[in-house]
């Protein structure tokens, strides 16, 4: 990503997306002694909690010692919401970050996808963030693996 498309996405997650980059904001600091690298205009988060991945704004929280396939796959999903973000902005917490948290966490709703064989990615929003993060997160992934951006590794 260029230095103007990362500034771009950057300013536009701050402005058009400023309720859910602020609450991203406020995770991070709760995590702020995790690891985190940048991923295009993104800055994923790698949490030490008992939880999966969520993405607040331009901050793409995942956790902690997956496999590098299921860590590539789970970072280029929620690079995919970080973009629904992009294009929703204040709607994007009730369109995509409420049902996406139902979806996940609601036992009727668990419930549901197992007796019916769903899988969770298979519905909206998740199959949206799934194709959004496969045609904008190939390129920002690969800068991950390759060392192209800055890495963080806060211990202190």
């Amino acid at each position: 990503m260029k230095k103007s498309q990362k500034a771009a996405y950057i300013l536009l997650q701050w402005s058009w997306g400023l309720v859910q980059s602020l609450l991203g904001l406020g995770l991070l600091v709760l995590y702020r002694r995790c690891r985190r690298r940048w991923m295009g205009g993104a800055l994923a988060v790698f949490h030490d909690g008992k939880w999966g991945g969520v993405s607040l704004g331009m901050f793409l929280f995942v956790p902690e010692g997956l496999d590098k396939e299921k860590e590539t796959r789970l970072l280029m999903h929620e690079y995919g919401h970080s973009r629904q973000s992009l294009l929703l902005g204040p709607l994007y917490l009730p369109l995509v970050g409420l049902p996406s948290f139902l979806w996940a966490n609601l036992p009727a709703l668990v419930r549901y996808r197992r007796r019916r064989g769903i899988g969770y990615y298979d519905r909206y929003p998740e199959n949206w963030a799934d194709r959004l993060g496969q045609k904008y997160g190939e390129k920002a992934a690969k800068a991950l693996d390759s060392g192209q951006n800055r890495r963080y590794n806060v211990h202190a």
